[in-house]
């Protein structure tokens, strides 16, 4: 049985005037029941531990996916969410996969962790399977290959893009946009339309643009656990 790790920011402010975010919940809820439903074995883990702060946005109307009101409504997922070891406390490696949603608090605790960078990095070179979607991809922006080379140099890879971070009126509070970042790394970047499923496969490297690409993404990690 395949395992997959799933840690989330820990962070539930950000920028200089200390925003209120968290993690985009539909980011980790689809992914969850995915791998379930794949008959995976799920772990919830987060940067710092503990219960995960949830961006209230993500839990608007328009934004409430089916999988994040399931989440929320059960109380073994919820009781996991609310009790994460934090990710240092984890042997990586154990795990077939790590995947990493997004949320803006991704900006404010994961972007040149070490221990963040560190996973990264084990898994990669490991040739297990590493995930980020929406701003999960910062966690990827301080790894290297074994060989020394950015993690993301040459690769196809995805993330929240400047135009929808224009569009959430963010771009001068985030450190870096990730489309412009993956690209300053050498990324093969690629998009889809704004607000649309897009998720790209680099070997065992998957990343998703935002938060609709959360289950493509994470049916693109099941295809390569199979």
């Amino acid at each position: 049985m395949p395992k997959v790790l799933i840690c989330s920011t820990s962070a539930g402010f950000f920028g200089a005037d200390n925003k209120p975010t968290g993690l985009w919940i539909e980011e980790l809820a689809s992914p969850y029941y995915i791998f379930k439903a794949a008959g995976f074995e799920v772990t919830l883990a987060s940067v710092s531990g503990g219960a995960i702060p949830i961006d209230a946005g993500s839990m608007g109307e328009n934004f409430f996916t089916d999988y994040a009101k399931k989440f929320m409504h059960d109380g073994e997922a919820i009781g996991a969410f609310c009790h994460t070891k934090k990710l240092a406390d984890h042997d990586v490696t154990d795990y077939d996969c790590l995947f990493i949603p997004g949320g803006h608090g991704c900006v404010a605790d994961m972007v040149n962790n070490p221990v963040v960078t560190a996973a990264v990095e084990k898994m990669y070179a490991a040739d297990k399977v590493v995930c980020a979607v929406c701003h999960g991809p910062v966690a990827l922006v301080g790894a290297k290959k074994p060989d020394g080379s950015a993690l993301v140099e040459g690769l196809a890879v995805t993330g929240f893009s400047s135009g929808e971070e224009a569009a959430v009126g963010l771009t001068d509070v985030v450190p870096f946009v990730p489309e412009a970042k993956l690209i300053e790394l050498g990324g093969k970047y690629e998009k889809g339309d704004d607000w649309n499923p897009k998720a790209c496969v680099a070997g065992k490297l998957v990343t998703g643009q935002n938060p609709q690409s959360s289950e493509v993404a994470a049916n693109a990690c099941v295809e390569l656990l199979k």
